[in-house]
This record gives C-alpha cells, sequence and structure tokens, in this order.
C-alpha cells in the first residue's frame, strides 16, 4: 500500500472509529476511499472561504464522482454512534465558514476538474420543454456554477435561467441553499422560486427526489435551508428564451425618498409587457468623493467617468445610483430606445447624470467576473471580506438611510460598494425556509466590504475597523426596532438563530429533526451542535428513497 493510500485509510479510520463494521466497509473499500482526498492544497482550501476570516480544518475532503459518493459518506456518518460532520463547498464563496467541517469531510461538489474534464452530457441534461411547466427547464449537477449552466443553455437552444445573481461563479446548490438574488428577482423572484424538481442526500444518508408535488417539506425545507438539511447533488432550473442584447442605464438621486420611490415604483410595474418596465433594477450607495464606478461592474467607460467634485453641492451630501436595464433582441431592436426614455420621464433623477451603455446579454450577466479578473491581478481579490447583507422592510428604509448613510457611515471610509434595491415579496414562496421581512416590499441593502492594508498589522486594522461597523449597523437596528433580517445569515448562538427566524423557529427545527436528526449537515453555519438534535421517541424516516423520474 502506498504512503497516500495508508493515510486515506487511517483518516477512514479516524472518521468512523465508533461505527459497527458493516459501516466502516462502506467507506474502506466503497469508491468513496479512493475519493478522499488528504492532500495540503485540498485541505488548505477546503478550510477557507471568501470571507477570508475564519480557518476550520476538515479531515479530509471528498471529490465525488456521482451522487452515490455523496449520499454514501454521509450514511456512513449518520450509521456511526458519533457521527463526523459533513458540509457540501460549492465554490466558495461565503464570508464566515458556512461550509466548514470541523473535523470532518467537505464534499467538494465544485472542482475545477470537474467543470473542464467532465463529460458534460453526464453533468448537465439537455434543456427540454415542458407542458406541465409550461415552459424549458434543464437538469443540473448541485455543484455547477451558474456560469457555466448559462454557457450551456445558451449552447443547446438560445435558452437562460430566468433569475440570477450578480456574480455568476457561484455553484447551483449553494445559492439554492441561501436564496439567489438580483436586480431580476422583484420579476421572476429569488433563485428558489424557480427551481422545479432536486435530487437531495439528507442528513440520514437518503438520496430522495423532491419537488412542489413530491416530498414537499424536503424540497421546502432545502430552499433556502442553509444546507441544514440536505445536499443538492441535482436541481431542475427554469429557463427563458434569452434575449441578446442589454440597454444599461445609471442615473444619480440627491433624495433618498425620490430615489426609493422611484425604485418601488418600477418594482411595481413587474407584470407589464416587455417594453413597458425595465428587466433589472439596482441600485448602490455613493458615499465617498471617489468615482462612481466599483469593482461590481465595468459600466463607465475612460471617457465619462464622473467623480462627486463635479456635481457640485450635491457632493456634499450622500448619493444614491439608480441602475436599470432593460433585454431585447432583433424583433425589438428598433424600439428600445424609446421604450427606455419614456420609462426615464416618469423618473425624478438628477438629469445631468443620466449614463447608458449597450452591450451583449451575455456580458451584461458576467460583468462582475470581469472586474473580478481586473481585482485578482492586482492582488485584491483574495482579501478579507467582512460583508454584511440585509433584508430591510420598506416602512423603515428611510430611517436605515438616517442612521446609517448620513449617520454611522458618512464620511468614514466603507471598504466597497453599498447595494441597495428593493424586492416584491410575492415572488418568495412562504413555505421555504428563507427568511425575509414581513412587509410587501423589502430591501436589499448590502456592505460588500474589502479588507486592505499596506502590511499585515494595517490589514488587520482595516478588518476590525469595518467589523465593527457591521456591529454598529446592527446595534442601531435593534436599538431603532428595525426589524431587518440577515441574508447569508451569521449568528452567534441559538437565541440569536431562533430570534431570526421567528415563528418560524418550530417549522425549521421540526424539519432538522426529520432530515438530519444528528446534525451532522451543515454545521459551519453554527445552528446545531453536532449529535444533539436528535429528540427523544423522534426519529421520523424520510418516504422515498429511490428516486425515480417524475412527469415532466
Amino acid at each position: 500500500m502506498t504512503i497516500p493510500a495508508l493515510l486515506v485509510a487511517a483518516v477512514v479510520g479516524r472518521l468512523i472509529s465508533t461505527a459497527a463494521l458493516g459501516d466502516a466497509e462502506i467507506l474502506r473499500h466503497h469508491t468513496i476511499g479512493r475519493r478522499l482526498s488528504l492532500e495540503p492544497d485540498d485541505l488548505d482550501a477546503a478550510s477557507k472561504d471568501f470571507g477570508g476570516t475564519v480557518t476550520v480544518a476538515p479531515l479530509a475532503v471528498l471529490r465525488p464522482a456521482t451522487t452515490g459518493d455523496v449520499a454514501g459518506v454521509v450514511h456512513a456518518s449518520y450509521r456511526s454512534p458519533l457521527a463526523f460532520p459533513v458540509s457540501a463547498r460549492g465554490h466558495g464563496h461565503c464570508t464566515g465558514g458556512q461550509a466548514a467541517a470541523a473535523g470532518g469531510v467537505v464534499v467538494a461538489m465544485t472542482t475545477e476538474r470537474r467543470r473542464w474534464e467532465r463529460r458534460e452530457e453526464t453533468q448537465l441534461g439537455m434543456p427540454e420543454y415542458s407542458p406541465s411547466y409550461g415552459g424549458y427547464f434543464v437538469d443540473v449537477w448541485g455543484g455547477e456554477l451558474w456560469a457555466d449552466v448559462l454557457r450551456w443553455t445558451l449552447r443547446h437552444g438560445g435558452l437562460a435561467p430566468r433569475s440570477w445573481t450578480d456574480y455568476l461563479y457561484l455553484s447551483v446548490g449553494g445559492t439554492l441553499s441561501n436564496g439567489g438574488i438580483s436586480g431580476q428577482a422583484f420579476r421572476h423572484g429569488p433563485q428558489i422560486s424557480n427551481v422545479y424538481e432536486m435530487d437531495v442526500v439528507t442528513g440520514k444518508g437518503d438520496l430522495v427526489r423532491c419537488s412542489r408535488e413530491q416530498n414537499q417539506d424536503l424540497f421546502h425545507a432545502v430552499l433556502g435551508g442553509l444546507g441544514q438539511f440536505g445536499i443538492i447533488t441535482r436541481a431542475r432550473i427554469a429557463l427563458e428564451r434569452a434575449p441578446t442584447r442589454v440597454k444599461w442605464i445609471r442615473m444619480l438621486f440627491a433624495d433618498f425618498r425620490e430615489f426609493t420611490r422611484d425604485q418601488e415604483y418600477l418594482i411595481s410595474l413587474e407584470g407589464r409587457p416587455s417594453g413597458e418596465r425595465f428587466d433589472y433594477v439596482e441600485g448602490f450607495v455613493v458615499l465617498d468623493d471617489g468615482l462612481i464606478n466599483n469593482w461590481r461592474s465595468s459600466f463607465f467607460s475612460p471617457r465619462n467617468l464622473i467623480k462627486l467634485s463635479s456635481l457640485g453641492s450635491a457632493a456634499t451630501s450622500v448619493l444614491y445610483c439608480l441602475e436599470v436595464a432593460m433585454n431585447y433582441d432583433d424583433s425589438t431592436a428598433g424600439s428600445v430606445d424609446q421604450d427606455v426614455a419614456a420609462l426615464l420621464r416618469k423618473l425624478q433623477f438628477m438629469p445631468e447624470t443620466e449614463f447608458a451603455t449597450d452591450l451583449p446579454y451575455v456580458d451584461f450577466l458576467d460583468r462582475v467576473h470581469k472586474k473580478e479578473q481586473k481585482l485578482r491581478e492586482e492582488g485584491l481579490w483574495e482579501v478579507p471580506h467582512p460583508w454584511l447583507n440585509l433584508f430591510v422592510p420598506s416602512s423603515r428604509i428611510a430611517d436605515f438611510d438616517q442612521g446609517i448613510f448620513k449617520g454611522i457611515l458618512r464620511r468614514n471610509k466603507v471598504g466597497g460598494p453599498i447595494l441597495i434595491y428593493p424586492m416584491n415579496r410575492t415572488k418568495w414562496e412562504e413555505t421555504t425556509s428563507a427568511v425575509t421581512p414581513e412587509e410587501e416590499v423589502f430591501y436589499l441593502v448590502a456592505f460588500l466590504r474589502s479588507a486592505v492594508g499596506d502590511s499585515p498589522e494595517e490589514l488587520q486594522k482595516t478588518l476590525r475597523y469595518l467589523t465593527r461597523q457591521n456591529e454598529l449597523i446592527l446595534g442601531f437596528c435593534r436599538d431603532s426596532g428595525i426589524p431587518a433580517k440577515q441574508y447569508l445569515p451569521s449568528y452567534g448562538g441559538r437565541r440569536d438563530w431562533e430570534e431570526h427566524f421567528g415563528h418560524r423557529w418550530e417549522t425549521f427545527l421540526r424539519r432538522k429533526m426529520e432530515f438530519d436528526p444528528k446534525g451532522i449537515l451543515g454545521t459551519g453555519q453554527g445552528i446545531f451542535q453536532l449529535n444533539s438534535v436528535i429528540v427523544a421517541g423522534h426519529d421520523a424516516e424520510t418516504k422515498t428513497r429511490n428516486p425515480t423520474s417524475s412527469p415532466r
């Protein structure tokens, strides 16, 4: 036996040291054992994430070739008297160790080798039309990146997923475990509202097919469930005909109430025909005297960059940038400019600050990745990212502006873009695990911070400063009675999690006891402790183990 093989055997033995012989054999002789990596580079990568503030080392990394590999490792843990943690990891874009598995196994659902050396037809199904769905769909592996799904569906039928995130290099399973939002969410809802069916490995190691019609409770639990109930190995994603180009417009507001009133007006048009509403509505806050550009996009060309100082008296206060886009193709190219102009005439922005660009649809969707490549070249991408994402109810967004944008953050270093845009709650399904404010319109406010410094000491000082700002923001919401909810949440204790879920906590706990009673999955979230979730006398079995094809 080679040295690597001996190491794998030692790790496998440690993982299942308390398991029955049969379960030990599953890991020792199943293909799982051959797919466990102990390479230092793999362990190091799995112990960190995009946030760059937490390091949690697993014992091994599993590179699954099939759904059976995923089910096998979870089943082995579940059958052990003392289970070991198992967490799925996509592209590692968490910001607080949420995909970590301390002393356990990280399942690497997304790897560069899998992306470029796989046989595509085994990982990405051909897009199909379903009369029962009333539209097209595609079946994809849970570790696929949305960027690859887009390329595949465009190549095979000129189709694209309906709902997006701003950054495409995220895994399908990762965004479905949280929500998946961007400026299209006011129309189509988050990505969790645009999936028809999933194959899920539960915390018992059962492989279950679920949908809104079959094993509904698991389906709804997993969507927005923070990885607590199962690992998504396949998802059936809703598609639509892809447009070819996009008119992308930015404009500035000096008055926050006019800014939010216009944003809410635009999302109220979501049911209108194409040409009578925008397809994308976002915005961001401009706090310092810098370029009205940021790493999220390459909007302005060098000849039309603008500085706050060029805007006269308006530059002395906080400014707000509204960002909208209208999709079009050859059939609507002749009218798109008039359609955009008609909508803009109803808005109250500063006329001299309107700027527009026209670009291919794919380039618009991939806008953040283009800036990522530049930041990587400059060594400014792989730095700590103490992000904070909040959902704030519309009725309190003006108070948030006064206390945060014009208060805590005014004339202070903020460390990155601050997004702000509204969504319609009617586009979110109440039965999923995702948590939003109770009001019909709520805002995402995202503080996308990067901590940089000329020395390690300076970097740590900046990180502490930005982290403290996050604490002040959360403290202001708490003290002011603003019922904000964290998106991509991170909390320090069980009481905070119970408060986060509110009246949904009992449902969340019941689902955890049913689908992951030993707390094997998603331990990095810190919601439940390993081996401590199960309640005496409550160990319900999942009804369906063998997934079969469902009607399309």
